[in-house]
């Protein structure tokens, strides 16, 4: 832990607030600093309590409002909103309330990369992060995936690439990013965000503040910084933008310079084009080598749960978009989607107070049959209720649509929903998924 600097924390209560792995990044970062802070989780068996060192008092099963108002600085989980009475009245008492990446922001001595959005930033982070590697830089990736911040920190890296999610953005103000980049905003989480789309997009845009460079979608007006204009920034897009996909050439351009055909990645679809341009600005803007971006770009196959060909057999594509948590990220994997057959679109979950309405302009196409299920599953059938089987469960629409499928077509799920109604997450949505797909398939 000989990374972590000043000593700014001694003599101070802390308390943070939620386990699991970035609670106990929290823990171990104010031991190292000679503090034994105190931790609670409103879960009543949370990861990681088995983990604590036995000198760190646990409170479980609820938040534990005196040990809140007598701290001087609360570390406080990403799923915890500011808005939690416990917190709004420790903040009128004048009480620090920060999260991890804060933390992390302000003991960092190497550059940071970062990265958020309502799609593509896991994408983006992880190819960034193997961009870096491939140039032999030692970089350290996570934040809001994999890795917490703070265990990045440890380790003592030459680059910081960090995917970080609106609700982390909210509790962070000392981030200096080298480059930092909102790819898109899209309706996402509006039961945190009570006022809205602006609401969230303003916790987005605190990526920009202090950052050297900005790169702006050229499509999304949404992300641009408050405070400059987007001549001030580096921007990349479809055919348009300083890094732009050449629509007609199939090409990445970037600067005015052909970069790479994209018939030569493995990785494909619009949104995942524009992914691989902002990927490139932001490695260009950290000064890696062309030619390691290039290679990358070349044998990238992309992530796990994001629109994923599990399998393909009798003419039948199976693509796992579980990652799909959201209306505008289902909408990304439709935009320009071309399917020979009947497309069969799992549709359904926790859909987080979202409006789906955008959806209806994709589903109007004659091949498309929708499977709607869990808590939203109603809400979404009635987009197109002619075309739509609605089942409790994921499992019951797979096993109803299974025995009709015929070559060409494609089964994908795509929810637009959070999974937390009926899995413990996205992944364990696309596990099952991709088992059913090679059990009935």
């Amino acid at each position: 832990m000989e990374h972590f600097q000043g000593k700014q924390y001694q003599g101070k209560q802390v308390v943070i607030i939620g386990l699991g792995l970035t609670g106990l990044s929290c823990v171990h970062f104010f031991l190292s600093q000679g503090v034994i802070p105190r931790v609670m989780d409103t879960r009543a068996m949370p990861s990681g309590v088995d983990q604590l060192p036995e000198n760190v008092k646990c409170h479980c099963g609820s938040l534990n409002n005196q040990w809140l108002q007598e701290s001087d600085l609360i570390v406080v989980s990403p799923g915890v909103a500011l808005a939690t009475p416990e917190l709004q009245q420790a903040a009128m008492n004048g009480i620090e309330i920060v999260g991890d990446i804060e933390l992390f922001c302000r003991e960092v001595d190497a550059p940071v990369i970062a990265i958020t959005g309502s799609n593509g930033k896991s994408t983006v982070t992880s190819l960034v992060g193997e961009i870096a590697k491939a140039a032999g830089i030692s970089v350290g990736i996570g934040g809001n995936i994999g890795i917490p911040a703070l265990s990045l920190l440890s380790q003592g890296h030459q680059l910081y690439v960090l995917e970080l999610s609106s609700f982390q953005l909210e509790t962070t103000s000392s981030l200096k990013a080298l480059a930092a980049t909102v790819l898109n905003v899209t309706e996402d989480h509006m039961d945190r965000y009570p006022v809205g789309l602006v609401q969230y997009r303003d916790a987005k845009l605190r990526i920009y503040q202090n950052a050297l460079n900005c790169v702006v979608n050229a499509q999304d007006s949404l992300t641009l910084p408050l405070n400059k204009t987007s001549d001030e920034c580096i921007s990349f897009g479809i055919d348009d933008g300083d890094y732009y996909f050449d629509t007609h050439q199939r090409t990445l351009v970037a600067k005015g310079e052909v970069v790479i055909n994209v018939a030569d990645m493995y990785f494909t679809g619009q949104h995942n084009y524009t992914n691989a341009l902002a990927a490139l600005a932001l490695a260009d803007i950290a000064g890696i080598p062309r030619d390691a971006s290039l290679s990358v770009l070349k044998s990238y196959t992309g992530l796990v749960h994001r629109f994923q060909l599990v399998l393909f057999n009798n003419g039948v594509r199976w693509i796992n978009d579980s990652k799909a948590t959201n209306v505008g990220s289902t909408e990304a994997a439709l935009n320009g989607l071309k399917v020979d057959g009947t497309l069969h679109l799992l549709l359904g979950g926790d859909g987080k107070s979202a409006d789906f309405s955008p959806l209806k302009a994709y589903l109007a196409e004659d091949n498309v049959r929708l499977y709607c299920f869990g808590r939203d599953g109603k809400a979404l059938a009635q987009l197109e209720p002619e075309k739509s089987i609605l089942t409790e469960t994921m499992e019951q629409s797979i096993r109803y649509l299974a025995p009709n499928l015929k070559a060409g077509d494609m089964v994908l799920l795509s929810p637009a929903c959070a999974s937390i109604d009926q899995f413990k997450n996205f992944e364990q949505r696309g596990v099952i998924f991709a088992q059913l797909a090679k059990e009935l398939g």
